[in-house]
């Protein structure tokens, strides 16, 4: 399978996961809270940061998305290695908190390193061709 096809299957696969949980985060946060891997729910009336979180998520995958649908792959590639930093903060916060050592190496980590890796792909594969020196053929006389 070509680089192409193999890049735009993984960054659909990214920008559909993050629009799906994000879409849960704010439809039903206090079912999908639970899973990000911090001990305890928010006190009080700390239920509206986890819709932060989940507009966070979902304008992150339309970012990605529109690159994707545009044919801008180079940006696509840039915005994923950054984008990334996100999901490596989640895995931070996760772990200053005394959250779940599976969650945040398991879900943000992975998740994480698996978005760079596609960013990284993909400026690979948008990389300018290199120019090769022409050298005339010898002449046979």
């Amino acid at each position: 399978m070509p680089l192409k096809k193999i890049n735009t299957v993984l960054a659909a696969a990214f920008i559909l996961f993050i629009l799906w949980f994000g879409t849960e985060y704010i439809v039903s946060p206090e079912t999908t809270a639970p899973g990000f891997g911090l001990p305890g729910w928010p006190a009080g009336d700390g239920g509206g940061f986890l819709i932060v979180k989940g507009t966070r998520d979902v304008v992150m995958a339309l970012v990605l998305g529109v690159l994707l649908v545009t044919g801008h792959r180079r940006a696509l590639g840039w915005a994923l290695l950054v984008e990334s930093l996100a999901a490596y903060g989640d895995m931070a916060n996760v772990l200053a908190h005394h959250g779940s050592m599976a969650a945040a190496f398991g879900i943000h980590c992975l998740t994480a390193t698996l978005m760079m890796v596609n960013g990284l792909l993909l400026l690979r594969e948008t990389r300018p061709a290199r120019t090769v020196a022409r050298t005339p053929a010898p002449q046979l006389v």
